[in-house]
């Protein structure tokens, strides 16, 4: 470490005697053998002493020799010669981790579904009315806080926070949902009963998520970019919901219900991503059911997507 500090001196004097040109390369490096670093050597080697500069590294060339300092997104990597700088061996590196920093925070957008309690995607029997319009019942989810965890490396790490999801939940039928006097959440088919040209019907939820992820990442050399892989759970905790309906009635109509509905208040699940460059992948599962238990149908509810940007990127 003293040897690295020494040569980083000796760097740093250099560059000053460059840029202030009142002595010449030589006087300069002749003056640090006074101090306490490591001893430079001149030769006849030592000719010439340059400067180059690039938006991403500085190259500092000494004769034929020369020590290049390249910042990247991901580490600065400094090559310097050894203390014997009359030697030909200039393949020393020093490479300053930036430490581990995970995808979480930021926007996706996905879509919704449910699935029953034996993993099937279709909605069948006394499940019937839960089906779906897919392609309208989607997922968004604003993760506005990371925190990010390295285990002494930048490749592999623990990632939390927290974020908003939002659910919309598009029902194919011209029905809502309601509360019964016995307080079972059930179909409202009043809309049906009474001919109303139904245009559009949801549930939205929305939850305040904290994730707990174990997060890897693979470097493809490619200008430090990285696929990186992540899997963990989810908490949620329900803060909002409610049904919308839009129909026809002598003009268009909107009846807004805010309520439960005998929505899990307290849920898990699990998710999974995946990611290169601008393609970035999740899906999430919840093994808690939609409703509480005995008190509405037993639906599992999922969602996967594209993340759009991460805010850390």
């Amino acid at each position: 470490m003293k040897k690295l500090l020494s040569i980083l001196a000796c760097l740093g004097f250099i560059s000053a005697a460059y840029s202030q040109d009142v002595e010449s390369p030589i006087q300069k490096l002749k003056a640090l053998e006074s101090k306490d670093t490591t001893q430079v050597q001149s030769s006849d080697t030592l000719k010439s002493l340059k400067t180059k500069s690039t938006p991403d590294s500085t190259k500092i060339r000494i004769g034929r020799k020369s020590i290049t300092i390249i910042d990247d997104d991901d580490n600065t990597t400094f090559k310097i010669p050894n203390h014997k700088w009359d030697n030909d061996d200039w393949d020393v590196e020093y490479h300053h981790k930036q430490g581990f920093t995970g995808h979480w925070s930021g926007l996706e957008f996905g879509i919704n579904g449910f699935m029953d309690k034996n993993q099937s995607l279709t909605m069948k029997n006394d499940l019937a009315w839960l089906d779906l319009k897919q392609a309208r019942s989607w997922n968004i989810n604003l993760n506005f806080m990371q925190y990010s965890i390295g285990f002494g490396t930048d490749k592999i790490g623990l990632v939390t926070g927290m974020g908003l999801e939002f659910n919309n939940y598009h029902f194919s039928k011209p029905i809502s949902l309601m509360v019964d006097d016995q307080g079972m959440t059930v179909v409202d088919s009043s809309y049906i009963n009474k001919n109303f040209d139904v245009q559009k019907s949801k549930l939205s939820t929305t939850h305040l998520t904290i994730p707990l992820l174990l997060e890897f990442q693979i470097p493809t050399g490619d200008h430090g970019h990285r696929i990186f892989i992540s899997g963990g759970v989810i908490g949620g905790l329900r803060i909002g919901a409610h049904t919308k309906v839009v129909y026809d009635n002598d003009g268009k109509k909107k009846d807004k219900n805010r309520d439960d509905f005998n929505l899990s208040t307290f849920r898990y699940g699990f998710t999974a991503r995946i990611g290169y460059r601008g393609l970035k992948l999740f899906a999430n599962y919840y093994p808690v059911a939609l409703f509480e238990k005995d008190k509405g149908p037993e639906v599992y509810p999922f969602s996967v997507g594209l993340v759009l940007f991460n805010f850390n990127d």
